[in-house]
């Protein structure tokens, strides 16, 4: 009933770390909020330079890889196809970009910017500007840029390098087999501990803002232990839809959410001031292009204020540790595409969206905050950030209706979160693994959800945001080596691609493998590609006088070769079947999953197979010598 299939080192190492943290504000609730307060002042004054530069820095790694020579390499094999045609991979992103997030901040940051503006003067036309500046600023390319670094890593080394989909794959070419030790247990548990903290702060604000809602339309009252008991129903469902199958039901009704969010947002448009806001979404992305340079490194450090600490440092933070989870989303749904496609999309698209949304949203509040609510929606923030929208409604038609679409909206998305956000923790916790016993998902989904009800007790969204800010510290420094290892693996492979283009051609027919591949597609690559470069190795060992043979067996083909005083070295390979990847924790169960088969390639000289599909003869020869190598070493 419980088998595993994990990481032991990474599961539990990281389960200790949260335990330790969550059991330390159960037992001095008042004093480890002091102590997350503390530990995030240390971290601002300490380290805010360091979120900031190396926000800067991620955005400026992933413009070069796109538009440098390296944008036109492949997230897979040099002859992959893209998994999914244009349109629908664009649609994925797109919804990548919904989420708690926007439906929180959409109406409660802008106005909270536009009543206390770090430099404005507070309620007028020039603080509206500013408000809605540092709203795309915070919600614009910077956020991903740092979700396209981390979703490229893990797409270059997990679709084209055949490494497991789990971050410590990209600093492969950094540390080598090191990777697989210590050093890459520990990379795996920061991003676990990041993550999850993460998604339990996005856990806090959904919550604090459906009990609004639920205060506004039935008088709940609102208290921590009220939002306690909504995480615990609402944990409830996403364990539910693991455990008993409701994930074709829950896909539907995520599917649904986003269509009545996208109507909710044109209904908006519709009933709000829409000549204003059209015209203010062209001037609100001048303005954003504008002060880019200018919000991309400010630090007020001739002006030191704690509003750097609640916002940008936060968000900066905030999208670090979600960071894996999103990465990861965009990582498997992008197999095929090249770097460029993938760069650009990933920057542009949700982005685009992200602005239409908060330009209706925001616009439309400081607008009716300026005219017919005289104020009441900034008083409304000021006190409660969750009320926002609650009260943003109220000043349109058909409040009762959209207030409660509100509250089920949030209520989706926070099942949906925690859902995937399980499986993709999971995912790092096991090794890469994507077919583990949902206990084992069931498990890091109750933790999320316990991490959020605990700090929520402990000190409120206040605690939230200290404990993501903190946790998301060493993940960024972690960041910084996963860009310098993908660079350093991109530019090898386009010098190693640059010798193979002097060469005889490749033969066409290989173009024509598609993903998912089928049998008959790997029985041909093994063919055309794998037997010949078997081949060439054999040769080149014989010409070394050591004796070696190619044998088949089964689905594959087994190259040996003996060594004197010690096992010989044993690569085989094989054609395997597998499910086709889930993308989310809503995807059907591996049974019901369509099949697809890979070119599975195992040695003694490596612990875990690695993914050949599309391979050429090249590209396999010099996967055996990789090996060769790593055996003769290890």
């Amino acid at each position: 009933m419980f088998k595993a299939k994990m990481n032991p080192r990474v599961f539990w190492g990281a389960s200790l770390i949260i335990g330790l943290l969550l059991m330390l504000a159960v037992a001095a609730p008042g004093e480890s909020d002091r102590l997350f307060q503390t530990a995030q002042s240390w971290v601002i004054d300490t380290f805010g330079w360091f979120y900031i530069a190396s926000v800067a820095g991620f955005l400026l790694v992933v413009l070069t890889l796109a538009l440098g020579p390296t944008g036109a390499l492949k997230l897979g094999p040099d002859e992959s196809e893209p998994d999914f045609p244009y349109l629908s991979w664009l649609a994925m992103l797109f919804a990548a970009g919904m989420g708690i997030g926007l439906m929180y901040f959409a109406v409660a940051e802008p106005i909270q910017h536009y009543a206390t503006p770090p430099e404005a003067q507070p309620g007028t036309v020039d603080a509206a500007r500013e408000a809605m500046v540092i709203t795309f600023t915070h919600w614009g390319v910077h956020a991903w840029a740092i979700y396209a670094l981390v979703g490229l890593s893990l797409a270059y080394f997990a679709h084209r390098k055949g490494l497991p989909l789990t971050l410590r794959s990209g600093l492969a070419p950094l540390l080598g087999k090191r990777v697989n030790g210590p050093i890459g247990d520990a990379v795996d548990i920061f991003a676990i501990c990041g993550t999850l903290f993460g998604i339990a702060t996005s856990l806090g604000l959904g919550v604090s803002q459906i009990n609004s809602g639920l205060t506004y339309l039935t008088g709940l009252p609102n208290t921590a232990w009220i939002q306690v008991g909504l995480i615990a129903l609402v944990m409830t469902a996403a364990t539910a839809s693991v455990l008993t199958g409701l994930d074709r039901g829950v896909r539907r009704l995520s599917e649904l959410n986003l269509v009545l969010a996208v109507l909710l947002m044109l209904f908006v448009l519709a009933v709000g001031p829409t000549g204003f806001l059209l015209k203010a979404l062209v001037q609100n992305f001048g303005l954003y292009l504008d002060h880019f340079f200018v919000r991309t490194f400010n630090l007020y450090a001739y002006e030191p204020r704690g509003w750097m600490a609640n916002w940008t440092l936060f968000y900066w933070a905030w999208w670090i540790a979600w960071s894996p989870f999103v990465g990861m989303f965009i990582a498997r749904i992008s197999r095929g595409r090249t770097v460029r496609e993938f760069v650009i999309g990933v920057l542009l698209v949700p982005t685009a969206f992200t602005f239409l949304w908060m330009t209706i949203f925001g616009n439309t509040a400081i607008s009716l905050d300026m005219g017919a609510a005289a104020g009441a929606i900034s008083e409304a923030v000021t006190s409660d950030l969750s009320t926002a929208i609650f009260q943003f409604l109220e000043q349109l038609p058909g409040t009762a209706i959209t207030s409660t679409l509100v509250v089920l909206l949030v209520a989706v998305f926070f099942i949906t979160s925690a859902d995937s956000g399980s499986l993709v923790i999971d995912t790092i916790a096991s090794g890469g693994a994507d077919d583990t016993p949902r206990w084992q998902r069931v498990y890091w989904c109750s933790l999320e959800g316990l991490a959020a009800a605990v700090l929520l007790l402990a000190g409120g969204l206040g605690a939230l945001q200290a404990a993501t800010l903190v946790a998301a510290l060493p993940f960024a420094v972690i960041m910084i080596l996963l860009a310098a290892g993908l660079v350093r693996q991109m530019n090898a492979d386009l010098a190693g691609r640059a010798v193979e283009t002097e060469g005889p051609p490749l033969a066409s027919q290989l173009r024509r493998i598609l993903s998912p591949a089928s049998r008959r597609d790997i029985d041909r690559q093994i063919q055309q590609a794998g037997a010949p470069a078997l081949d060439t190795v054999r040769e080149g060992l014989l010409a070394e006088g050591l004796d070696a043979a190619i044998t088949q067996s089964g689905t594959g083909l087994f190259l040996t070769a003996a060594a004197e005083g010690g096992s010989g070295f044993e690569y085989r390979l094989d054609a395997r079947e597998r499910p086709r990847p889930a993308l989310t924790a809503l995807d059907a169960p591996e049974g019901r999953r369509a099949m697809e088969w890979r070119l599975s390639a195992r040695s003694n000289g490596v612990e875990r197979p690695r993914d050949l599909t599309g391979f050429t003869r090249e590209q396999i020869v010099a996967d055996v010598l990789d090996h060769l190598h790593r055996w003769r070493t290890g």
